[in-house]
């Protein structure tokens, strides 16, 4: 038992800070005590019947962990050793001392409950929760005791409550083995096709007591306006009051300097407060202005709460054209170019992502040189750490609603829960400046009219009430301004199929599931919102989480970390002819992660190709929840992958690249900066030894947000020998672009030895790898995780003509003889020779 003392109030679903209100933690970092226990369903023998430490916020798994009962679910083939867990129903229970306080409401507030439970103070049952979305509150006043209180909060079997609400609401169409479309629940926690199948539970958010009088601040919308350079802020602020018989108050709400007040009656629900902030600063996303926030505080009877707002108008763009229609994001006005990426929550056991790794995979993206991140609808509302991060960085933030790839009913008790997490959430988010969309769903427009799904609904709902109807009408009431899409996919075209590339956003996914990378050329998309190709991890995480012996691409435990259907043989078809097949599993390695980030490369740099036609480009996906063979461009561990270089490259501000245009290669230069772009570009056609057979150099202009095309002369692209010749077009500052005859199997490389030199020398941190190449070396990648797992290098996936160099700052490692030759330095002339 432990004695509960004042602490500052937890950061709410609802991001309350009241100052005034007292705030009990009920968190184990406090002293807390608590014990978890499994009450019911097939009861691992060593877990039965045991009172297992717990640390609230937590899950079961990482209870059960940390007490040495079960080992890393992430390792070797655990997943299914350990489904039992899913199964099984677990409850929370602490002791507590509490020592009334004169307040005249006393709350019991959980953040989030993860999912079915039901929670019991002193004997008595409180409440039910079945939505782990959404935060709840309960007036506990008459439940407490001086002296020792007992809460319990029993959580039932997630698949079991699933499949119950599947046969009271009536089974639809999902993608996976689970029914997690009957619940509200973060869907990937079932499994999806990166993520581990964990079913877990858990109090997974703070959990407390609050004890106020007189008036509450329930929430606050800090709604923006611009006129002209004045900001005004609409504050819009629901109420709640301790007793009737409350005494009128002045509300006050205050921004950079600036106070307007107003006197609420006692009981007033809701009030709405106007502030002209005066001249302000406009938030824009990173690479077209600064991130200026300003401090918004709202005080009423003593209570406080406080936030940061940005001030920017976004609106998106759709209006028909002649191409068809456009998905165009603009903020202040001004068009923006998407360079983005999806995102999953970042661990599938999700109390362990922290503040600071939030900020760490955010920067992975904007070094990459995104601007947008779109929190995709099978995963979670992001928290505000989260969302604080993109606001300070400049990244727009896409939010889905939470449906993803499966029909849902639009029937009680789900439609309520989706209404009360829709309006937490939108209120939540319309704090941030960053928060450039909501989205309906994820591909369930799409699933419908295209998967079957009709044919096995009947007459049955499916959640068309929800995109086209309630989550609008919300987005609307709550948070107006904000821009709405009914889903993604979407053609934003009556009639249009809603994965049409010529309107709206589209997903590509023929593309890894059944052709080759080269076919993205075939497409020219308003907006990619989602495309994608599959690469595994990091060496060092791949051999940390997978034990076969040997080792190889379709091992037992191997294919526990290949959640794709035909993963990997999807991985080796889409070699193609771009690559030799393997002849062992480093090769396999490097040849898929290579694979992986050119086809995303391919890709990205086509559409860009196709600007203003095409606004945007949110690759699939940028983060792992776990050690698995995905998407991802940084893998759990943080490892950039080659995939990541590769987006470093084709979402650089200024973009260099080689398309065909009517079949001839051409060069196109895009400027997604502020300044105009001058320059001299210096083309060549040479040997594999760099002697010069053609040049030529081309002066551009290219003015701020535009793109420009210029032709060769013929002479630079007529080959002579295709094996052994390319055309290299460079600048003195940007990323040469390059332009090969044939795929790399025919390519007449030299061997690594004799095409690279390479000098490693003493830096700080680590070792300073000077590369100079005596003929070409292609796609040259050095993998600092096979020397040491926490290593980083700074540059990757670099193709370096005869006499160019580069030098690579490698971190975390020393020994200079380790670093030279296969697998650690990899390059494409390692795969075509030896």
């Amino acid at each position: 038992m432990s004695r509960l003392s004042a602490v500052d109030p937890p950061e709410s679903a609802l991001r309350e800070e009241n100052r005034t209100v007292t705030s009990y933690s009920l968190n184990s970092a406090t002293g807390l005590t608590w014990t978890l226990r499994a009450t019911a369903g097939p009861i691992d023998t060593p877990v039965a019947d045991l009172d297992v430490p717990a640390t609230v916020p937590g899950e079961v798994q990482l209870d059960l962990l940390a007490a040495g009962l079960i080992d890393d679910p992430f390792d070797g083939a655990n997943e299914k050793i350990q489904a039992w867990i899913g199964y099984c129903d677990w409850q929370y229970r602490t002791t507590f001392d509490w020592t009334p306080d004169g307040a005249e409401r006393h709350d019991l507030v959980a953040d989030g409950l993860d999912t079915a439970a039901t929670i019991t103070l002193n004997g008595t049952e409180v409440g039910r929760t079945q939505n782990q979305h959404r935060g709840y509150r309960f007036d506990v006043a008459t439940l407490l005791v001086a002296g020792e209180n007992e809460l319990v909060i029993d959580f039932r079997s997630p698949i079991e409550f699933a499949r119950e609400q599947e046969a009271l609401l009536g089974a639809r169409p999902t993608v996976m083995h689970h029914p997690f479309n009957a619940i509200r629940k973060v869907a990937s926690n079932f499994g999806w096709d990166w993520g581990i199948d964990i079913s877990s539970s858990g109090i997974v958010k703070s959990i407390g007591i609050e004890s106020w009088s007189g008036v509450r601040i329930a929430t606050v919308r800090p709604l923006t306006d611009i006129d002209g350079d004045t900001g005004i802020l609409h504050a819009h602020v629901d109420l709640e009051w301790a007793t009737t018989t409350s005494s009128d108050e002045t509300l006050s709400v205050s921004i950079d300097g600036v106070t307007e007040s107003t006197v609420i009656k006692s009981g007033q629900a809701d009030v709405t407060v106007r502030v002209d902030a005066g001249s302000i600063d406009r938030w824009w996303p990173r690479g077209y202005g600064d991130q200026p926030l300003y401090d918004v505080t709202v005080t009423v009877g003593g209570a406080e709460w406080s936030s940061r707002i940005g001030f920017r108008t976004i609106e998106i763009d759709t209006a028909p054209d002649r191409h068809g229609s456009p998905f165009s994001i603009l903020v202040n006005g001004q068009l923006i170019g998407i360079r983005g990426a999806n995102w999953i929550p970042d661990d599938a056991f999700v109390t362990r992502i922290t503040r600071e790794r939030y900020r760490t995979r955010i920067a992975d993206a904007v070094d990459a040189n995104m601007n947008l991140l779109r929190v995709w609808g099978g995963g979670m509302y992001e928290s505000d750490d989260f969302y604080d991060a993109c606001d300070e960085l400049g990244v727009l933030v896409w939010q889905d609603f939470l449906f993803a790839c499966a029909a849902y009913a639009e029937e009680d008790p789900l439609k309520s829960e989706v209404e009360a997490e829709a309006r937490q959430n939108i209120t939540r988010h319309s704090t941030h400046p960053s928060l450039a969309l909501f989205n309906g769903c994820n591909e369930n427009i799409w699933g419908y009219l295209e998967w079957d799904w009709r044919r096995q609904l009947g007459d049955r709902t499916w959640g068309e009430g929800y995109y086209l109807d309630l989550l609008p009408s919300l987005v609307a009431e709550l948070a107006p301004g904000t821009p709405y899409s009914p889903g993604s996919p979407f053609s934003f075209t009556k009639y249009a199929h809603p994965n049409d590339p010529r309107n709206g956003t589209v997903h590509i996914w023929d593309v890894w599931n059944s052709k080759d990378y080269t076919v993205y050329a075939d497409y020219a998309p308003r907006f990619a919102s989602e495309f994608g190709f599959q690469g595994p991890p990091a060496w060092s995480t791949l051999t940390g989480a997978v034990h076969d012996e040997p080792l190889e691409p379709y091992g037992e435990q191997m294919l526990v970390h290949q959640k794709a259907d035909q993963g990997n043989l999807k991985l080796e078809r889409g070699l193609g002819a771009h690559l030799p097949q393997p002849r062992s599993i480093d090769e396999w390695h490097w040849a898929t992660q290579l694979n992986q980030a050119r086809a995303l490369r391919f890709g990205i740099e086509h559409f860009r190709s196709l600007w203003p036609l095409n606004t945007g480009s949110i690759i699939w996906q940028l983060n792992d929840d776990w050690p698995v063979i995905s998407w991802a461009a940084v893998d759990y561990f943080g490892h950039r992958k080659p995939l990541w270089h590769a987006l470093k490259h084709a979402y650089a501000d200024r973009l260099l690249t080689i398309q065909p245009r009517d079949g001839v290669p051409t060069l196109i230069a895009h400027n997604d900066s502020a300044e105009r772009w001058t320059t001299t570009v210096a083309v060549s056609r040479q040997k594999f030894d760099g002697t010069k057979l053609a040049t030529q150099n081309i002066d551009i202009e290219v003015e701020p947000r535009d793109i420009v095309s210029v032709p060769f002369d013929d002479d630079v692209l007529s080959v002579t020998d295709a094996t052994r010749q390319f055309v290299e077009a460079r600048t003195a500052t940007e990323n040469p672009a390059f332009w090969y005859f044939a795929e790399d199997p025919e390519l007449a490389l030299e061997p690594i030895e004799a095409a690279l030199d390479i000098t490693v020398d003493p830096s700080e941190g680590g070792l300073a790898v000077t590369l100079v190449a005596k003929s070409l070396v292609k796609d040259l990648v050095l993998q600092a995780d096979r020397l040491y797992p926490q290593a980083s290098v700074d540059k990757g996936l670099v193709t370096l003509a005869a006499g160019s160099s580069v030098v690579l700052t490698l971190t975390g490692v020393t020994d200079g003889a380790a670093v030279e030759g296969f697998p650690v330095l990899c390059s494409v002339n390692d795969l075509v020779t030896g």
